[in-house]
């Protein structure tokens, strides 16, 4: 598909929900470069003007032109946990991805708030406006709590997004890693890319030398051996049982036949194990996993101790028959690493090796 074809295909929204669409650019081109503009939001919980300032300094360090969001230190008049009310917060989300200016949508930081934003969108407007001016998809990025905005970006827009730590957030200030680790997926092409903490054998390789910081080594396990190959979906897991049954996930379990394999990924943070129970009770009786060739768990902060997650998950998914690994870091690591979604990965996990995980290539290859 020519440039000019990807853009006329993207206007007229016919890479939309039905389809798994066109590989992303962002596989053969860096998503950013200095001198690109970012438009800086709070689309859930609010934050202190020391983190804010802090957030600033480094998207600028980066030589990024940062425009912060016209409500992005809003609080709501009645609930604490929001930055500014609904209206607010979702004003300055559309404003930001509908500027012709902007090159990326960067949450601040997560907590709770994204989901009540979706329903007063409109997504047609967002999908006219959609395209930076070189053509490419505008990215937005962001975790947690922002899982509800990847997932709505997936069904309406059909664009990659990237699930990576955010710049309002500890990890960016306590983290010898993080910072350079998101800096390296902004500014750098994703294809062939390894997901996660790099192997052992792979410290040295193309991994250690994209972020300059020595980076921790994989936990990863492999709970159930396989390989496979799919797009890769997912997020928080609160955040998508809250969304079953909603516009974004009523498809879950035809979305195979018509997208093709997936991968899914799975994390949360500061939940109990009978509260995770209960939301994987949910997402199979929804039928989330129907579409599944594989499904990556990643980190479970301040959550049940991991050997008792990984039981918990394969009392419900081992007998799907299809490849489990565990401990790949994303989500609320401390030093989480990004994950890109919406694209082709490879899952190799074979019996007595650590697995791995990678970005295909734009041709398919891993």
């Amino acid at each position: 598909m020519s440039k000019s074809e990807f853009v006329e295909s993207r206007r007229d929204g016919a890479l939309g929900s039905a389809s798994a669409g066109e590989p992303s650019p962002y596989l053969d081109s860096a998503p950013l470069a200095p001198g690109d503009t970012v438009r800086l939001i709070a689309p859930s919980g609010p934050t202190d003007e020391e983190s804010l300032q802090r957030a600033i300094a480094q998207l600028e360090s980066w030589g990024l032109r940062v425009v912060p969001g016209e409500n992005i230190r809003a609080r709501h008049p009645r609930v604490k946990y929001l930055a500014g009310t609904d209206v607010e917060r979702r004003s300055d989300l559309v404003d930001a991805w509908c500027d012709p200016d902007t090159d990326a949508v960067i949450a601040l930081r997560g907590g709770f708030g994204a989901m009540r934003l979706l329903d007063g969108i409109d997504f047609d407007l967002m999908r006219r406006h959609m395209l930076r001016r070189d053509g490419r998809p505008k990215l937005l990025t962001g975790s947690s709590d922002i899982t509800a905005l990847h997932q709505a970006w997936d069904h309406h827009l059909g664009v990659a997004t990237l699930f990576c730590p955010m710049v309002g957030n500890d990890p960016f200030k306590n983290s010898t890693v993080v910072p350079d680790e998101v800096a390296s997926w902004l500014f750098h092409p994703w294809g062939g890319r390894e997901l996660g903490f790099p192997a052992e054998d792979a410290a040295e390789g193309t991994a250690a030398a994209e972020t300059p910081a020595p980076r921790p080594l994989s936990r990863a396990q492999t709970l159930v051996p396989g390989s496979a190959r799919g797009r890769l979906g997912g997020g928080n897991l609160s955040l998508i049982a809250a969304g079953m049954g909603s516009p974004e996930l009523i498809d879950v379990r035809e979305r195979r036949e018509h997208r093709g394999p997936s991968i899914l990924m799975l994390e949360d943070v500061d939940e109990e194990l009978y509260r995770l129970d209960n939301l994987m009770v949910q997402l199979v009786r929804g039928g989330w996993f129907t579409s599944a060739d594989a499904v990556v768990l990643g980190s479970w902060e301040d959550c049940a101790p991991v050997h008792e997650v990984e039981a918990l998950m394969i009392d419900y998914l081992g007998g799907l028959g299809i490849p489990i690994v565990s401990e790949m870091g994303f989500g609320h690591d401390p030093d989480a690493p990004s994950v890109p979604l919406g694209v082709d990965v490879t899952l190799k996990a074979e019996p007595g090796e650590r697995p791995r995980l990678w970005v295909d290539h734009a041709g398919g290859q891993a």
